[in-house]
């Protein structure tokens, strides 16, 4: 059994010395979900509650607790925090909450990250207890942790954990959560993926996105750790995609803001961070686009290499998405493994 590090010798709780730690960079990130009614998911999407600006409110209250957790938690150490994002994403009856903390320092920020979520989800229950006073919070769960000597730590799916299954087939807005984590090579990001959604509409709350979620519980059954889907607006996908890239991913993938009208810019923004195109893997996607639906032609779709992650761009309907998988499907694992450094067959 290991040790535990906030009891001493004699069985008293202690605060760690971490002053012999080396400082290193330190990620952690968190999820929860708030189960209500449909009514007051639409009510929180429409910002149409008695307390206005329901999110908004929320995503500054767990960023405050994330900063107040050496307070909350007694034997917590105060940390430097160089970041902490928020994010929310909408099932039918339920609002998720996925919180990532950053730090430079000489010990993690996963109860940084744990707290933002609960101080988040209470904050969004205090919001909408006037509709739904039987409204749940749970769940709350550290999904992932990078830095120090045990670098990078995931989560390993649990088919019985219920808020797990709740995060599965969400959508994000503005930006994240996490579907089910999966166990991963630790050395390497090949099997963790973004999913990054570029819509307007959807990023302000009108639309309901049908192409992120199918695209990491797609990924997820095929043994990705996924995150996201991040939903951006199309003014601010290059912004969507330092997020997604931050970490290091295997893999991003892309829908939406591939076509021609004004608005539609992730292809540009994509080979702004481009390394190497892959012009054959975006080709392929098209080809089979245009066999059943011929304006799929008119998509602008790229995909390529920034430093060992892929970037795949997708249409932004259903079907774009269906063809996007099709193709994908087959390429994923050996385009990675030579990504990797895992050789290439002639």
């Amino acid at each position: 059994m290991t040790e535990l590090s906030h009891v001493d010798a004699e069985g008293r709780a202690r605060m760690v010395d971490v002053s012999a730690k080396a400082d290193t960079a330190r990620v952690a990130v968190a999820a929860g979900a708030l189960h209500t009614t449909p009514e007051v998911v639409k009510l929180v999407q429409a910002d149409d509650l008695p307390k206005a600006d329901v999110l908004t409110t929320a995503r500054i209250a767990g960023i405050a607790g994330a900063k107040k957790t050496s307070e909350l938690i007694p034997l917590c150490h105060q940390l430097a925090l160089s970041s902490v994002q928020v994010h929310f994403g909408f099932t039918e009856d339920t609002i998720t909450i996925e919180a990532r903390a950053k730090t430079k320092g000489p010990t993690g920020v996963e109860m940084e990250a744990l707290t933002a979520v609960a101080v988040a989800g209470l904050t969004l229950h205090d919001m909408v207890k006037a509709v739904d006073p039987a409204a749940v919070l749970n769940g709350v769960r550290l999904l992932t942790k990078d830095g120090g000597k045990h670098g990078h730590w995931e989560r390993a799916a649990d088919s019985g954990d219920a808020a797990a299954k709740s995060d599965a087939a969400h959508r994000h807005s503005p930006s994240h959560p996490h579907p089910e984590a999966h166990n991963t090579i630790p050395t390497e990001g090949s099997r963790s993926a973004v999913v990054v959604v570029a819509s307007t509409s959807t990023a302000a709350g009108t639309r309901v996105d049908k192409t992120g979620p199918v695209l990491a519980q797609w990924l997820t059954e095929r043994g990705f750790s996924v995150r996201g889907p991040l939903v951006y607006a199309d003014a601010d996908i290059a912004d969507g995609l330092a997020d997604a890239l931050d970490g290091e991913p295997g893999l991003v993938i892309t829908t939406g803001g591939t076509g021609a009208s004004p608005t539609d810019a992730t292809p540009e923004a994509t080979l702004a961070v481009l390394d190497r195109e892959l012009p054959g893997v975006a080709e392929a996607i098209r080809l089979r686009g245009t066999a059943t639906f011929p304006l799929a032609a008119l998509s602008r779709g790229v995909a390529g290499l920034s430093g060992r992650t892929v970037i795949v761009n997708l249409p932004g309907s259903p079907g774009g998405v269906r063809d996007g998988m099709a193709v994908l499907d087959p390429l994923l694992d050996h385009l990675l493994a030579q990504v990797a450094g895992g050789g290439s067959h002639e």
